[in-house]
């Protein structure tokens, strides 16, 4: 006969264990989301220490998923903790290029390439409101060197024509990051525009000034 208390057991030890694993890895998953949530806030308001020391923070919580999930793979593959670690890669992605700093390597960050590519993308949008509001300050130059950023991200991302289930749907995200990079350009141009007719209309006012 077979032995039933055995098997019980057996799954029950083992249902138990992954359970566990998995209220820990939606507990840290919801955390790091949150802490990125956080990075980004203060990157758009300049404070970037702050925003330096939550990414730390951030980064931990990345790793501790890792460690935790190493014997469940198919949790660590869960779209919690994918999505997580992809707002992970957004919040290091979006300090370090307004920062002028190097992005972030997939190795660095310890993140697949489905969610590290994701998250890459996600970021070319915080650059978009942060040209916006570069504009409205009239730091055009920075501007410039932010959409660079985004042209190249985007350039990247236009290469990886792979099945959604392998990209986590990123062809819909490139096509996202495209249609941000065109209004974003766009703005930038119309405001370059703008910022040298008025610089022409001041020449002017100086020329005629001294003609009188």
């Amino acid at each position: 006969m077979i032995n039933l208390d055995a098997i019980e057991s057996w799954a029950r030890d083992a249902f138990e264990r992954k359970n566990a694993a998995r209220e820990a890895a939606l507990s840290r998953s919801r955390e790091l989301v949150r802490i990125c949530a956080r990075c980004i806030r203060s990157v758009h308001r300049q404070e970037f220490e702050p925003a330096a020391a939550m990414l730390f923070e951030a980064r931990q919580i990345g790793d501790q998923l890792a460690r935790d999930l190493a014997n469940h793979p198919d949790l660590y593959y869960a779209g919690y903790v994918q999505d997580a670690l992809k707002e992970l890669v957004e919040a290091t992605a979006t300090l370090r290029m307004i920062r002028g700093e190097p992005l972030p390597s997939p190795l660095e960050l310890s993140v697949a390439p489905a969610a590290f590519l994701n998250g890459l993308a996600e970021a070319a949008g915080e650059l978009r409101r942060y040209v916006l509001d570069g504009l409205r300050r009239g730091d055009t130059e920075r501007c410039e060197i932010l959409l660079q950023a985004m042209d190249d991200i985007y350039s990247l991302l236009i290469t990886l024509d792979y099945p959604d289930a392998l990209t986590g749907g990123l062809r819909r995200t490139t096509d996202i990051t495209r249609g941000i990079l065109e209004k974003t350009r766009g703005d930038l141009t119309v405001a370059l525009r703008q910022d040298s007719l008025e610089r022409l209309l001041v020449r002017l006012e100086h020329h005629f000034k001294g003609e009188c």
